[in-house]
């Protein structure tokens, strides 16, 4: 009896205010963010004439106050609260972590042609965010949906937009996943563009088409294959080299002594999808091993915690790494056995 009346005793009850004009938007769809927070920190949200209550256990229902009120943060900054802005702020409360959204968001980047404010969304991506600041050159590497590129081209764009460079400079390795250059239609450049067309997406959504169209026009903006970079030197330019796990070390090397004075170079990529023939080495893997100890140069390891496409997507992404780290070991136990087999001949 002693222990359930402890037990009883830790259960209590706090409040909390919502905004009526922001219910919507902080609890989602069918409450369905309320029920995401009830059911991950066992604690019951009852909501009533714009006043909540939370029942739960003392540290659990804390953390679930915390987390609200900071999503009232968010929400009357103007942000549109998704399901990626509560499951990272309820990882991050797991871990005694609150308030660290409100902080990231703070960092604004830009703000798209529409008027939606380009900031990072999760700790991982602050860091990235800060290292572009901060460091010469920048390596991002990460998962699909980690925001590696975007926020690199908002990073750009701003720096062009208060002219400390002239000019920006994207590109891409043009490596065939599955299809070959030669056997699609047209010319060179309509080969090319389907490798490059992520680019241009991006930028569309940042700067708007026709300030695109003309700054290319100018010759300021730049989206072009990597080939396209050799015997250059790029001078007071923002470079970004995304898709960098499908160089080899040869264009990458060729790539990173480009270089000019006043320049800032941002290179992504995704070490789990490289598309280049065989056993071929990554430029990308060669290059972090080489550069890691030079003091300006930048190294963001971006996770599965830092994906904001879709919550499917975070789930997708952790799903293969499991099933690579299963395979690994397998795969090393029959490169052994093969080994062993060839040593008795």
């Amino acid at each position: 009896m002693k222990g359930q009346h402890r037990m009883a005793s830790s259960i209590i009850e706090l409040h909390t205010e919502v905004p009526a004009d922001q219910e919507s938007n902080i609890f989602g769809q069918f409450d369905e963010y309320l029920k995401l927070i009830e059911k991950t920190l066992n604690v019951t949200v009852i909501s009533r004439d714009g006043m909540l209550k939370i029942i739960g256990n003392e540290s659990a229902a804390a953390s679930a106050k915390k987390l609200i009120d900071e999503l009232a943060v968010l929400a009357a900054r103007g942000n549109t609260i998704t399901a990626q802005n509560v499951n990272y702020a309820l990882s991050l409360a797991m871990e005694q972590r609150n308030e660290v959204l409100t902080e990231i968001d703070k960092d604004l980047i830009c703000n798209t042609i529409q008027g939606r404010p380009i900031k990072p969304k999760t700790l991982g991506q602050k860091e990235y965010v800060e290292q572009i600041r901060k460091k010469m050159i920048v390596f991002g590497v990460g998962p699909a949906g980690t925001g590696k590129t975007y926020l690199a081209m908002a990073m750009a764009v701003t720096a062009f937009r208060n002219e400390e460079v002239s000019r920006i400079i994207l590109t891409r390795p043009a490596i065939e996943a599955g299809e070959k250059l030669g056997f699609l239609p047209g010319d060179l450049q309509s080969k090319v563009d389907p490798y490059l067309r992520p680019l241009y997406d991006a930028l569309y959504q940042i700067m708007g088409a026709d300030t695109f169209a003309r700054n290319m026009e100018k010759g300021l903006i730049e989206v072009a294959p990597l080939a396209y970079m050799r015997g250059r030197t790029l001078d007071n330019a923002f470079i970004i080299l995304d898709e960098a796990q499908n160089t080899t070390p040869a264009q990458m090397k060729m790539f990173l002594t480009r270089i000019g004075f006043g320049s800032k170079v941002i290179i992504t990529g995704d070490t789990s999808q490289k598309d280049l023939p065989g056993d071929a080495p990554s430029g990308l893997d060669v290059a972090m091993k080489v550069l890691k100890k030079i003091e300006d140069i930048g190294f963001c390891q971006l996770t599965s915690r830092d994906v904001v496409r879709h919550p499917l997507v975070q789930q997708i992404v952790q799903a293969y790494d499991e099933y690579e780290k299963k395979q690994k070991p397998a795969k090393t136990y029959k490169n052994a056995g093969n080994r062993k087999a060839a040593y008795k001949r």
